[in-house]
């Protein structure tokens, strides 16, 4: 009577060391500063990973030297992860902010296609101001105070 009892038990044993318990895949990467000093402290910035399919989404925060690991799904297909922000203003463009997740040379890992970076300062000749010259006599403020102006008229 304890014989059959032994040998399900070995079975189940058997089972369960077959089984990898470490089989979860994860994302492991970095995100990058492009104007800070070599020494700067690039915790507590977020990263979202959004995997095509799975409602969840994965966050992360960053550690000191700007890595960061998720979990994702065990059936997950693409995946992209997103710069979402960090404790103080980060200043990024569409092709540094999101990233593609692909397969990594170790086993379970993934890392990210293309950098994720970012810089603490916004770019301060992104934008151009236009001054029609405005005769002095006139008295009236420079015209780049008003030609971005675009009024919007609705009816009430």
């Amino acid at each position: 009577m304890a014989f059959p009892q032994l040998i399900t038990a070995l079975l189940f044993a058997l089972a369960l060391a077959t089984v990898n318990p470490s089989t979860c895949q994860e994302v492991k990467a970095k995100v990058s500063c492009l104007d800070c000093p070599s020494n700067f402290d690039l915790s507590g910035i977020k990263v979202s990973v959004k995997c095509y399919k799975v409602k969840k989404l994965g966050v992360a925060t960053t550690e000191h030297d700007g890595s960061f690991k998720v979990k994702l799904p065990t059936d997950s297909g693409k995946c992209l992860a997103q710069l979402v922000g960090g404790p103080e203003q980060l200043y990024a463009s569409r092709k540094n902010m999101f990233s593609q997740i692909v397969k990594a040379k170790e086993p379970n890992a993934f890392t990210i296609s293309t950098p994720l970076s970012f810089s603490t300062k916004a770019e301060l000749g992104s934008s151009k101001t236009v001054d029609l010259p405005l005769p002095r006599e006139w008295g009236l403020a420079p015209s780049s105070y008003y030609i971005p102006f675009f009024p919007i008229i609705g009816i009430p």
